[in-house]
């Protein structure tokens, strides 16, 4: 997406705008020969500038936040999101961690040259994924702050309806000193998607798998190492419908009460759940309780290295991870009070721009109650509470999903047996876990 903003007089700038960026303030440009920059210059520049002042602070980013001071380590810097905004002015999204665990995203402006950058400008954008404002665009090209509680859905990222896209899933093998396998998700089409397959380039040998369970499919590849650095890529194009509650098999449901390994059932989920749902009548009305609870009890964060696992007892223990945490703790609690659910993984598809790289995958969950399947997004509902009615029910149509289940089993499969889930690929060198750089992009298709 390409954005203009306000300039001086006779003045007009265009440039690439982030999904986390905000608008960034107008100085007047230096003279003389600007050099080429490169995103590495930018990290380069924020994480030189975040070293620096931690050192003159004691060991910690100190930033002003409403009426207190907040002391910060770098986590991240989204490198899909940093951008070069013109002669000698960038931009740097970067996740900073307080002590306590918090997640502060914070968008940061820079000026100047390779080696040689100052930053201008510091804004606190999310606190633990959920944002303090978005931005709209108005008919003169200029951007606005907007409250998120007057904000519309696509700016706070959902298309309702239907979404068209081109979607890229690129590998890379990393080196391998001996032979290699590897398990990538390959999506399908069902009643809410259409997937058709572009293009598919692989190295070594390759077959596409059933896995039974679930009805997915999965891209198998024997590597050796020769077949280091190279890349797997697979482009498909997707048609995607809003997905909202939608009738199901009641018989076929009750699979979904059984425990998997990393949602077990036990005594503690089972009395959570007694408590959140007493007195209340109805799955419907006992599903509900559970997601409010979820978003009540649960944080958002990624400062451990146990988050991200769909690991219902850390989420339980912790009280916080990121989306796989949060639907494996829901599941976990609706199938103690008798309701089915289940898990899927995919990737969310901005719908604040029409293309470009993305930040990971995303999951959801569904429930099951009186003949029908009802989705829920409980961790895009904890993070924008304008939307929470919305994600008890609905899924928007910019997705795609890649898999759904856990505990895959495929054959021939991982020797360390049964896959947790399947997004990002699974890879064993010499039957020992390891993994391989993963990036997702996409274009929209105009309607």
């Amino acid at each position: 997406m390409k954005l203009k903003m306000a300039l001086p007089a006779g003045a007009v700038l265009c440039i690439s705008f982030a999904s986390c960026a905000t608008v960034p303030p107008v100085t007047e440009q230096s003279t003389g020969p600007v050099p080429y920059v490169v995103t590495a210059d930018i990290q380069a520049g924020i994480e030189r500038h975040i070293a620096e002042k931690s050192r003159e602070d004691g060991g910690t980013f100190r930033l002003p936040f409403e009426d207190g001071e907040l002391h910060l380590k770098l986590a991240r810097v989204h490198t899909e999101f940093l951008a070069n905004l013109g002669p000698r002015r960038h931009f740097a999204c970067v996740d900073l961690a307080s002590a306590e665990g918090d997640m502060y995203d914070v968008d940061f402006f820079l000026e100047g040259d390779p080696g040689d950058m100052s930053v201008t400008e510091t804004t606190v954008h999310k606190v633990n994924g959920q944002p303090i404002y978005t931005w709209k665009q108005n008919r003169d090209h200029t951007w606005v702050r907007v409250p998120v509680e007057g904000a519309p859905p696509e700016l706070l990222g959902v298309i309702k309806g239907s979404d068209e896209f081109d979607f890229a899933y690129l590998a890379t093998v990393p080196e391998l000193a001996e032979s290699a396998r590897m398990w990538i998700p390959m999506p399908v089409t069902d009643d809410y998607q259409t997937v058709e397959v572009k293009s598919l380039n692989a190295p070594g040998e390759w077959e596409i798998l059933d896995e039974k369970e679930h009805g997915n499919k999965v891209l198998y590849l024997s590597l050796e190492p020769e077949d280091s650095h190279k890349e797997v890529a697979v482009r498909y194009h997707v048609r995607r419908q809003e997905k909202s509650v939608y009738a199901g098999d009641p018989s076929a449901a009750k699979g979904f009460l059984e425990a998997e390994n990393l949602v077990p059932a036990n005594e503690t989920f089972q009395g959570i759940a007694q408590e959140v749902v007493e007195g209340k009548e109805g799955d419907l009305v006992r599903a509900r309780a559970l997601y409010d609870h979820t978003i009540d009890r649960m944080r958002y964060s990624k400062v451990d290295s146990l988050y991200g696992r769909g690991d219902a007892v850390y989420a339980c223990d912790s009280r916080m991870g990121n989306c796989t945490d949060f639907h494996s703790y829901f599941i976990a609690l609706a199938r103690s009070v008798g309701i089915p659910a289940r898990f899927a993984i995919g990737a969310s598809i901005p719908s604040d721009r029409d293309e470009g790289a993305m930040f990971g995958y995303h999951c959801w969950a569904e429930f099951f109650t009186d003949g029908k399947w009802w989705p829920v997004d409980i961790s895009e509902a904890d993070k924008c509470s304008a939307l929470s009615t919305y994600y008890f029910g609905r899924h928007p149509a910019n997705r795609i999903e890649l898999t759904r289940g856990r505990d895959l089993v495929v054959d021939p499969g991982p020797v360390s047996g049964p896959m947790n889930f399947l997004a990002y690929p699974v890879l064993e060198i010499g039957g020992k876990p390891a993994k391989a750089k993963v990036q997702f992009s996409f274009n929209r298709i105009a309607s």
